[in-house]
């Protein structure tokens, strides 16, 4: 099987999924401006937030999400090249879901002995493969395609069931967030973790509806 066009198609997918990245950290840090109200002491809990935020998206976060970007197509790319069968994907899977969930943003700031942390790490595992199946779609496509809105056409001819496939993720990134709403002890950041869910919660509706916009604009 030749490489060129999955190459091709690796490099869009990345492009696309690291401008989606970027936009979301940014959301993030106009978030904590806009939600964070802590009254009398806002003066002294906003830049303790504000620092923190940072600190995380410029050493941590950033670095975490490009490494599982990395991981996802990798391993999209793998399972094509192996044939892409439910059992090469369950191999795949179990190799690479621990280099995954170690990068993984959510887990990461949430401690690893907490109650809900089995069903949280389930989620992302859940999350993984769907994230896997989505990079083989695209990977797949052997058509013409000169960006990624051409990629996304051809691998779902249709746009309901495009939508419905993309927004998985959605789903699983939603069960993690309503997850650690339910008990907040899970998180084990120094501070404002009232102020972080609320942003995450703030965030992903947003993302989802810049999501929904950015498929109908696809498939006009």
């Amino acid at each position: 099987m030749t490489m060129e066009y999955i190459e091709r198609n690796y490099h869009l997918v990345q492009e696309r999924m690291i401008e989606q990245m970027e936009e979301s950290l940014k959301l993030g840090r106009k978030l904590i401006d806009t939600e964070l109200d802590a009254g009398w002491f806002n003066f002294v809990v906003k830049p303790i937030i504000k620092a923190f935020y940072d600190y995380w998206t410029q050493n941590e976060a950033k670095v975490g999400t490009l490494k599982q970007i990395e991981i996802a197509l990798d391993s999209g790319k793998e399972l094509i090249l192996d044939g892409n069968s439910e059992e090469g994907l369950q191999r795949i899977i179990e190799k690479n879901f621990p280099k995954f969930l170690k990068y993984d943003q959510t887990t990461y700031q949430c401690d690893k002995t907490h109650k809900n942390y089995p069903q949280l790490e389930k989620i992302t595992r859940n999350t993984f493969i769907n994230y896997v199946k989505k990079v083989v779609a695209f990977l797949q496509v052997e058509e013409e395609v000169n960006d990624y809105g051409d990629l996304c056409r051809s691998a779902f001819k249709d746009k309901e069931f495009a939508k419905e496939t993309l927004m998985k993720q959605m789903e699983y990134t939603d069960k993690s967030i309503s997850l650690i709403e339910k008990d907040l002890s899970i998180l084990s950041v120094p501070v404002g973790k009232k102020i972080i869910i609320k942003v995450l919660r703030k965030g992903f509706e947003e993302t989802k509806k810049e999501f929904i916009k950015s498929i109908n604009e696809t498939y006009e």
